[in-house]
């Protein structure tokens, strides 16, 4: 089945009746998104590959009984992917930091090596803090800035409204603002 050829609605409806092909089409158009979203909220790339197979396994698993209730397959997914990140946290009682190894400073050209020393401590210094943060906003930031999606398509994710997410979102950033004063960082150029 040639994935050019079908709507993901019809490749949903397929894969829901057991086709694994049509299952394998929805797994190339989303793995990526939800290896991010995961990868984002675990900050491990061993653990996000890990819990992204198990978001896959279980969807795959439960495709059958799929309803389309007017939201996006992505939300479904996400979906599962919020409550397998939510009990693997729960499991290791601490969340985990991104080693800045995993987070790489790409020099530009003119670029001062102290400059990019700082703007790498800035960067952690932020992804530290968004950590602290409970797990709902840390979800609309990574949808946000991660995946790109709109507020509309969040909400859908999130099971809020637009106005909701709107809301969330600005109260979001400035407790992220407030706590970078309080810490005397500022993200120059960013």
């Amino acid at each position: 089945m040639p994935e050019l050829d079908y709507t993901e609605e019809e490749i949903l409806a397929r894969a829901s009746q057991g086709d694994r092909d049509a299952f394998g089409q929805l797994y190339e158009r989303h793995v990526e998104r939800i290896f991010n979203y995961v990868y984002y909220r675990t900050g491990n790339t061993h653990d996000a590959e890990d819990l992204t197979a198990r978001v896959f396994q279980r969807a795959m698993k439960h495709v059958i009984n799929y309803t389309d209730r007017g939201v996006p397959f992505s939300a479904w997914l996400y979906r599962i992917a919020h409550n397998l990140v939510a009990n693997w946290h729960r499991d290791r009682s601490r969340k985990r930091e991104i080693p800045l190894d995993d987070v790489p400073i790409l020099p530009t050209r003119g670029d001062h090596p102290e400059k990019n020393l700082v703007r790498s401590q800035e960067r952690e210094a932020l992804l530290k803090m968004i950590r602290t943060l409970p797990a709902e906003r840390q979800t609309l930031l990574i949808l946000k800035f991660v995946e790109d999606l709109s507020n509309a398509e969040i909400g859908a994710i999130m099971g809020r409204s637009e106005g909701a997410i709107k809301s969330l979102y600005h109260r979001t950033l400035l407790a992220l603002r407030d706590q970078m004063e309080d810490q005397n960082l500022s993200l120059e150029g960013e």
